[in-house]
């Protein structure tokens, strides 16, 4: 968009510029490659395409999971900033200049741009080709459509394409979950029709980064959020739950989540993973996997250390969960007047797993025991759910879409329902909606 794209402009596109996390991309460098050397050469496309999958690793998911963590109660503001101060009091009294809101909103759009970028030029590149260009068009498609994914559960509009030279318009989320859901087709068509290159894999996403597998995960999660529960199950069908697909950090593009909870200490994770005692189970050893220490207080508040993928400068976190595959199914099956055995079938491959999740995340809980009503097993869904996928980004969507009690008759679960545009936005384009209530 004319406005925002203006202020986090890209600049200088080679992609090691990219691999910083600073919110900023306007970096001197008079020795870097132009954009236009960037956009039209095989390597800076290469590059380029490194930098987008760091770029989103890093800053992208510190503000996608943290974020939005906090406001569905994951986490607890502890710091005394403005910006986390705010968060942490969500209601009327998150302004629409909070810094946090503002760092979310760029971050997203500056995934998007960077993605946009890449498919609009690297099929102009004669000597990119094969798999190499499937899977930089494919990984493009994916960001894109993350980053709207993103925007989409946290906003109830969004823009679905930038503009450095016209105002953009916004669409309601469900038109935004559909266009993140079209980008994810494309990818998959391209990559179905021509794999990724053992290059793309070397040069590219590295051993740890699944570009297939993540783009069917996606294509299944959004499509649970957009209501296409039948395209949901199919996509969590062909995700091969034997491979892991992961962000790979290093001590010097490190955790982004380890650095703000453990270096800056801005938050702390809520005990219980911050659900009411009526939703968490005891004994359900997530809790030891994602939390550990003592519980201590804060304004009253339990808090503990945070484990998990997150206790380590260097500790790979998942793209996505396999599990999560499993409860997408169940959750589609009943919200599709399916059989309510198959969905309680897959939701006791969660909670009784003891060992073999790839990434060690196991419930151990006993089978479950309650009513067996479409009801009830939604709402069992959810409990798994904050528990398996904890700090994953998809709380403050999970407690909407479940009708768990909100503001402002709630503070309980979270503290918003979705997020003030901000004030960088409306200021300079006419098209930003009214901000939501609360």
């Amino acid at each position: 968009m004319k406005n925002i794209t203006s202020y986090i402009k890209i600049g200088v596109l080679s992609g090691f510029l990219l691999l910083t996390s600073s919110c900023e991309l306007d970096i001197p460098n008079p020795n870097a490659a132009s954009d236009i050397e960037v956009l039209n050469s095989r390597e800076g496309l290469i590059g380029l395409s490194v930098g987008l999958r760091q770029y989103y690793s890093t800053s992208g998911i510190e503000a996608a999971y943290l974020y939005p963590g906090v406001t569905s109660r994951e986490l607890k503001g502890v710091a005394t900033f403005t910006n986390v101060l705010e968060l942490e009091a969500g209601g009327t009294a998150l302004p629409t200049f909070n810094g946090n809101i503002l760092g979310l909103w760029s971050r997203m759009q500056r995934t998007m741009n960077i993605s946009e970028q890449i498919l609009e030029n690297a099929p102009n590149v004669a000597s990119l080709t094969g798999g190499m260009r499937s899977g930089i068009l494919a990984q493009a498609h994916l960001f894109k459509a993350m980053a709207l994914g993103t925007l989409a559960m946290a906003f109830e509009q969004a823009n679905t394409e930038t503009s450095v030279t016209e105002d953009v318009v916004f669409r309601p989320r469900q038109d935004v979950f559909a266009e993140a859901i079209s980008h994810l087709n494309q990818g998959i068509t391209l990559i179905e029709a021509t794999p990724v290159s053992a290059e793309f894999k070397n040069q590219v996403t590295g051993q740890f980064f699944d570009v297939k597998n993540t783009l069917y995960a996606m294509n299944a999660r959004f499509n649970l959020f957009a209501g296409n529960y039948q395209a949901a199950i199919s996509n969590a069908n062909k995700v091969d739950l034997s491979v892991k697909s992961e962000y790979d950090y290093s001590d010097l593009s490190i955790n982004p989540i380890f650095n703000t909870i453990f270096n800056l200490k801005y938050y702390r994770p809520r005990d219980n993973f911050g659900l009411p005692a009526s939703l968490f189970y005891e004994g359900d050893n997530r809790e030891d996997f994602y939390l550990s220490g003592p519980i201590v207080l804060v304004d009253g508040d339990p808090v503990r250390n945070l484990a998990g993928f997150f206790d380590n400068q260097t500790e790979r976190i998942p793209v996505y969960l396999t599990d999560e595959m499993k409860l997408i199914k169940a959750e589609a099956i009943l919200r599709s007047n399916g059989s309510l055995v198959e969905a309680l079938a897959l939701i006791n491959e969660v909670r009784t797993q003891t060992s073999g999740d790839p990434f060690g995340v196991n419930a151990g809980l006993p089978p479950y025991t309650g009513p067996i009503t479409r009801d009830a097993l939604l709402l069992e869904v959810y409990r798994q759910r904050s528990a398996e996928l904890y700090l994953t980004g998809m709380r403050l969507e999970d407690s909407r879409r479940f009708g768990r009690p909100g503001p402002p008759g709630s503070f309980v679960e979270r503290n918003r329902n979705f997020y003030p545009y901000p004030d960088q936005e409306r200021l300079t384009n006419p098209n930003t909606p009214e901000d939501p209530a609360i």
